[in-house]
């Protein structure tokens, strides 16, 4: 059957959806999933397997609308607990004919309650031969009881009914709640009669028209309504036969017709089917919103980090490392201002100084290597921890980053180990750089007999020299930055390498570690992206929900 089909797979699809972002509509989307679901496993996939099966009516309404009295004056026994005492009914009792015992006993519809016949929890089978084969009478828990497992289980047992029989009383008639549910079962298309219960005779002028009226105004002007006036009970605290003799005749009547009983049930399967349609159209928005959410919060988080990147890059380009402790290890190296005069004239010998500096006096160098390695871990760390700060700040002001955020604090800061990384990142780059100098010295036999520590050396002015781009423009206007101190790099690699050489190495180096630092970056925004992989969020249960629906549409 293609319709049963269609549902079963609608079916698996809504027990698998989840709303695990604390969206404001993510509750009530994850309660209506699961109503859905349950509708479908204990009412339509079970009644469609077999349509001609005997008809449930449920017997719902208000606590002490008189629910089980009536069912067991229907039954003259009683078989469901009735009294006083609030809330009576607290687990459902169903009765039905032995000949239909079966059906119900075997769990078709209502498979997940379980089934007994002491009363000891579950749904409670009680057959009786005071009630017509073809027809059950299920007398469900209050609406409004003030036990909410109560409430859920009498809203889960009307779902499943191919037919309500709504109890209500001249003092409880008006009441929302009970209204709530009948348009929700109007919405349903579930067949519903009602009996207005306990009606004292002076009020039969006023109360009667008046839900009469409500009935209309409605939707259900076609429901049976149904009068039991108020009366006495006898020893077993069952109604006299008279006052429920309308309403009897009209079961057994519906009872004993197959035809009747397959409109009841046409009815109601045609209206919840059709009802699915919108119900999962809703579901799949709110899946939809779910994903919309988790890209925009890693959007914002990806953002922040792109910016970090940025800043990182400016600071690189314009000398912003260039200072302090940096600058002094540079010019203690090499005598920055001594080599300003006459630069031009002494290019090759300064080159010779700093080869012979650097190897006589390994020190100092190690100085400017250490001194270039914290500034550059310390400017990344700051612009990972501003990006950490702003990526949380953007998740903050959206309720489903805000509630990811209650269980994820650490996200607001920089991961725990983020300098020893930067530490390690640095380093490797800057024996990088000394590969780069060395391949591009390899072919210059009288730079080769330098050794070493030339190789080093040369290797600390290309990454002074990655640190201050203006140097490198071909404005013919000599920019210097911390005294001269990118001038003097630029002309000691022009003076080994060339200019175009010179050129190369510091782009390459800078890309390097600009690349370095952009990884690096990715893997901190990483953090924001494995919560929301974590959180669950299905990407296809949106599409998945409405194809459901469409061939629940294509088949009925």
């Amino acid at each position: 059957m293609r319709l049963a089909e269609a549902l079963g797979a609608l079916r698996d699809a809504l027990a698998a959806v989840r709303y695990p972002l604390g969206l404001p509509d993510a509750a009530d989307s994850a309660r209506l999933a699961d109503t859905t679901r349950a509708q479908l496993d204990d009412y339509l996939l079970p009644r469609l397997a077999r349509l001609d099966a005997p008809l449930l009516v449920v017997v719902g309404g208000s606590t002490g609308a008189g629910k089980s009295t009536l069912v067991n004056s229907i039954v003259r026994e009683p078989v469901s607990a009735a009294g006083a005492r609030r809330p009576t009914t607290r687990d459902p009792v169903l009765v039905c004919h032995p000949d239909d015992a079966a059906w119900f006993t075997e769990a078709h519809l209502l498979p997940g309650l379980g089934r007994t016949t002491s009363g000891d929890g579950g749904l409670r089978i009680v057959p009786s031969e005071r009630l017509t084969a073809g027809l059950a009478l299920l007398d469900a828990p209050d609406i409004d009881s003030v036990v909410e497992s109560n409430r859920a289980l009498a809203e889960r047992l009307l779902a499943a009914a191919d037919l309500w029989l709504f109890v209500t009383t001249a003092t409880r008639y008006a009441d929302a709640v009970p209204w709530e549910l009948l348009r929700a079962a109007r919405a349903r298309g579930t067949a519903i009669a009602m009996v207005l219960d306990r009606l004292p005779a002076d009020a039969d002028t006023e109360v009667t028209p008046h839900l009469t009226e409500m009935l209309g105004e409605n939707g259900f002007g076609d429901a049976r309504l149904f009068v039991v006036p108020e009366t006495t009970v006898d020893e077993r605290r069952l109604l006299p036969e008279p006052v429920i003799a309308e309403l009897r005749g009209w079961l057994d009547s519906l009872a004993q017709s197959a035809a009747g009983r397959a409109a009841v049930v046409r009815q109601t399967v045609d209206g919840a089917v059709a009802a699915l349609d919108p119900t999962v159209g809703t579901l799949a928005t709110a899946a939809e919103a779910q994903v919309e959410a988790a890209e925009t919060l890693e959007t914002a988080a990806r953002s922040a980090y792109e910016e970090a990147g940025k800043a990182v890059e400016r600071g690189i380009r314009d000398g912003a490392l260039l200072r302090g402790e940096v600058l002094a290890r540079w010019q203690e190296l090499v005598g920055a201002g001594e080599f300003m005069r006459g630069l031009q004239a002494r290019v090759a010998r300064w080159r010779d100084r700093l080869v012979d500096t650097v190897t006589g006096r390994p020190r100092p160098a190690d100085q400017l290597q250490s001194a270039l390695e914290s500034g550059v871990v310390t400017f990344v760390r700051g612009a990972a921890a501003d990006a950490a700060e702003q990526a949380a700040a953007a998740w903050r002001a959206h309720p489903a980053g805000s509630a990811l955020l209650k269980s994820h604090a650490e996200l607001a800061a920089p991961s725990a180990d983020l300098s020893l990384r930067l530490d390690r990142l640095v380093r490797d780059w800057q024996r990088s750089v000394l590969e780069l100098v060395r391949a591009e010295s390899g072919n210059r036999i009288a730079f080769a007999r330098a050794g070493a520590y030339a190789v080093n050396g040369l290797g600390l002015v290309v990454m002074i020299s990655v640190f201050a781009a203006t140097a490198f423009i071909p404005t013919g206007a000599e920019i210097a930055v911390g005294a001269g101190t990118t001038i003097a790099a630029q002309k000691v690699l022009e003076a080994i390498f060339g200019d175009q050489a010179v050129r190369q190495l510091a782009a390459k180096a800078r890309k390097d570690l600009l690349d370095r630092v952009d990884a690096l970056l990715d893997e901190e925004a990483g953090r924001f992206r494995a919560v929301l992989d974590d959180s669950g969020i299905d990407r296809t249960a949106g599409p998945t929900l409405r194809a459901c629906a469409a061939a629940v549409r294509e088949a009925r």
